[in-house]
């Protein structure tokens, strides 16, 4: 059995990770201390969760009273769902086996809904012991009517959703206008569905993580590559655990990190004084396709220079919307028009041979071009002129 789940997480999509609790309370304190009463008298939902396997339902249910929760809902999805889902194979949960109202046939076909508001079992104290369940009458898909219906109640939406359906879920918060707290991979940041969020101020990255690896546990089973489980180990997670270290939190529940300047130089200086070897020599280059300089670096970045900059998208966790202006992102439709050039076909041919010595296509387009050659995905940005 063993064998058979090994070989069916390796020849599919593995969106099954789950959040450990320490990550999970380390980002949660950013915004308490930030603001204290963010949650207070709220309601929050937990889609896509388990209370067996889900680390967001027990930090929050342990939490309920210190963060002074209206209510907490949590659903889950059902077994044959999650086995769709989730080739690794489902893992049965506590309240499959072992809870009053167990009924096998709902419990392959419908998901469940788990909702705390009160101390149930008279413990003097309110915890995931207090949860009180019941069966979906679907099978616990975010984009079910049932659920809909439970977002649109919620004031806060909190989750690691599935990496593949991640365009879809954050669309389904946001066309509710919800607060949200959820996990992404980090390529997320340049979907034409994400990057504009980002550039409005609506979305932005959590406070914690981010440019660091994030330990996850996963399903028995699930092939896990030898150096991340080594590193999951090295950070203390023995067992089924691994490391990913391209994913981030993505909210718009705002934190004081997010509001902290960067300390940098002036332009004059960092010629003289980077640490950049290149931007010591070759100083600050202009792209052939936008009206913008080239910042390889984000400490780089010229403290008194007031045009449009090319930075990394690892500029991105250090943003402060009061210091700087996203204007758009280098890339090949020009969503956001600020190309000053566009390659033909040809010229895009002749520029792949002439680097290559071969035919091909050198899709100048895709990016950022200084003297000819694309440079990394690039974010433009440019100094907030200071009232």
């Amino acid at each position: 059995m063993a064998n058979e789940n090994l070989s069916k997480a390796k020849n599919a999509k593995n969106d099954e990770f789950y959040t450990v609790y320490d990550f999970i309370q380390k980002e949660v304190n950013a915004y308490l201390e930030y603001n204290p009463d963010v949650f207070r008298g709220k309601t929050v939902l937990l889609p896509c969760d388990d209370p067996e396997w889900s680390n967001f339902t027990k930090f929050f249910a342990q939490n309920f009273e210190s963060l002074g929760l209206k209510k907490l809902i949590s659903t889950s999805f059902s077994k044959e769902k999650k086995e769709k889902m989730y080739p690794v194979g489902y893992q049965f949960s506590i309240f499959d086996l072992n809870q009053t109202g167990y009924d096998e046939r709902k419990s392959k076909a419908n998901g469940k809904i788990f909702t705390l508001t009160r101390d149930n079992n008279k413990s003097n104290a309110i915890d995931i012991h207090d949860l009180q369940w019941q069966y979906l009458e679907g099978d616990g898909d975010f984009r079910s009517d049932e659920i809909q219906a439970l977002r649109d109640e919620a004031d806060f939406i909190i989750t690691n959703p599935p990496f593949s359906l991640f365009r879809e879920f954050v669309s389904w918060i946001v066309e509710a206008d919800k607060n949200f707290l959820i996990i992404g991979n980090q390529n997320a940041i340049t979907y034409k569905e994400i990057f504009p969020l980002i550039k409005d101020n609506k979305l932005w990255l959590g406070a914690t993580c981010n440019s660091e690896d994030m330990v996850f546990s996963v399903p028995e089973g699930t092939d896990i590559a030898p150096k991340d489980r080594e590193k999951a180990t090295k950070l203390g997670y023995i067992g089924n655990y691994t490391r990913l270290g391209n994913s981030n939190w993505f909210t718009n529940i705002d934190h004081g990190r997010r509001h902290q300047p960067l300390s940098l130089m002036t332009m004059a200086d960092n010629l003289k004084f980077s640490k950049h070897k290149e931007i010591r020599e070759f100083g600050y280059q202009t792209y052939d396709n936008y009206d913008a300089i080239e910042i390889p670096y984000t400490d780089a970045i010229p403290s008194d220079y007031d045009g449009i900059m090319g930075v990394p998208i690892s500029f991105l966790p250090k943003y402060s919307p009061e210091q700087f202006e996203i204007l758009g992102m280098c890339e090949n439709l020009d969503l956001y028009g600020l190309k000053t050039k566009v390659y033909t076909t040809q010229e895009c041919q002749k520029r792949y041979f002439e680097l290559f010595g071969k035919k091909g296509t050198y899709d100048l387009n895709a990016s950022g071009v200084v003297n000819g050659n694309k440079v990394y995905q690039r974010i433009l940005i440019r100094k907030r002129v200071q009232a």
